[in-house]
């Protein structure tokens, strides 16, 4: 943690050193202070509003990150207040622009943090008095039985989760209401666990006055591409059999642009390596049969990633989609350590 920042808690936020240490620190990075608004002009301002934001938020945060990321809060702390807090206030600055619901999107392939920053921003936006509710594409699958048909009318959607496998209406007919104010809202929740892990419905959750919605998933927001794009396709979209299957799921994704149009804003969660989500997995299924719960072998991990990335290639589909100037809000690099990097945004 950077030692300015420690100061926050045994100094007055009013002492020049402080300021100074803070203005310089926060000014150094250029693209993000862009990204955030953050000028020589209105720099002081935005460090008091967050430094007290921070102090009101961490009670909070601490005990997130002990119960669920099972981290000490004091290794968290900093990407609390570089990354964390200015998204945070950039969100509700945006929902007080525009006077009704605000409709986030957050793009993100697997293991990039959608649910860890889905919570934390959970945390922060209730301090500052709004109602988050957190929806992942996950929650939109098709019932049990709708994908076991599904299955037999093609074979390769071997796995939930590709374009084709989700109720894209039940997804426009909840954001449409919560856009036009509709309260209590029914939200569809969906269960990982039923039918063996292959999954199903479960009971909705009620929400009243929802104020934002962090609508995430690890296509959320792509487009489909120009199909000629799969003659030289990167690997594993290797054989004809390859190509056929990917061109089918772009033309699904046509089905999911209604889904897009209601986005406010989309904020995509970016590694530099796309190849990373390989090993992150890997670890993660490792995590899990140390502790004690089923999970795959790194055999299987490859097979499933490779699976996923022969749908939506990510250096077809979310690297044009980074470097659009018209689609994406704010793009967030991870490194292959998972720390962040550059956090920028496209020019309009």
């Amino acid at each position: 943690m950077n030692s300015w920042l420690s100061e926050i808690f045994v100094t007055d936020t009013a002492d020049t050193t402080w300021q100074q240490q803070s203005r310089k620190a926060v000014l150094a990075d250029t693209l993000k202070a862009k990204a955030f608004g953050i000028t020589s002009t209105n720099v002081d301002e935005v460090i008091q509003m967050r430094s007290r934001l921070l102090k009101s938020v961490l009670p909070a945060f601490s005990q997130f990150c002990q119960t669920s990321l099972h981290r000490p809060p004091q290794e968290m702390l900093e990407v609390l207040w570089d990354l964390w807090l200015p998204l945070g206030l950039r969100l509700a600055s945006h929902r007080q622009r525009l006077g009704h619901p605000l409709i986030q999107g957050i793009l993100g392939g697997q293991g990039t943090g959608k649910t860890t920053m889905c919570q934390v921003l959970t945390l922060i936006l209730q301090q500052l008095g709004y109602r988050t509710l957190s929806l992942s594409l996950d929650d939109l699958y098709k019932t049990y039985s709708d994908r076991l048909a599904l299955t037999q009318q093609d074979p390769r959607l071997i796995w939930r989760g590709p374009p084709g496998t989700h109720d894209i209406n039940l997804g426009l007919n909840l954001l449409d209401g919560i856009r036009q104010g509709e309260s209590p809202v029914m939200v569809p929740r969906f269960d990982k666990s039923a039918y063996g892990g292959a999954g199903d419905r479960t009971t909705p959750e009620i929400v009243t006055n929802v104020d934002i919605v962090l609508f995430e998933g690890w296509f959320v927001g792509v487009r489909p591409i120009d199909p000629n794009t799969f003659n030289s396709a990167p690997p594993p979209i290797i054989t004809d059999e390859d190509r056929a299957f990917a061109r089918d799921l772009n033309r699904q994704l046509n089905d999911y642009l209604p889904l897009w149009e209601r986005l406010d804003s989309l904020i995509v969660l970016y590694p530099t390596d796309y190849r990373c989500s390989l090993p992150w997995r890997k670890q993660a299924e490792q995590q899990m049969i140390t502790a004690g719960k089923s999970g795959m072998t790194d055999e299987q991990v490859e097979e499933f990633v490779n699976y996923f990335w022969r749908s939506l290639h990510p250096e077809l589909f979310i690297k044009p989609l980074v470097q659009s100037s018209s689609a994406v809000d704010l793009v967030i690099e991870i490194h292959p350590d998972r720390s962040f990097g550059r956090v920028y945004c496209n020019p309009r």
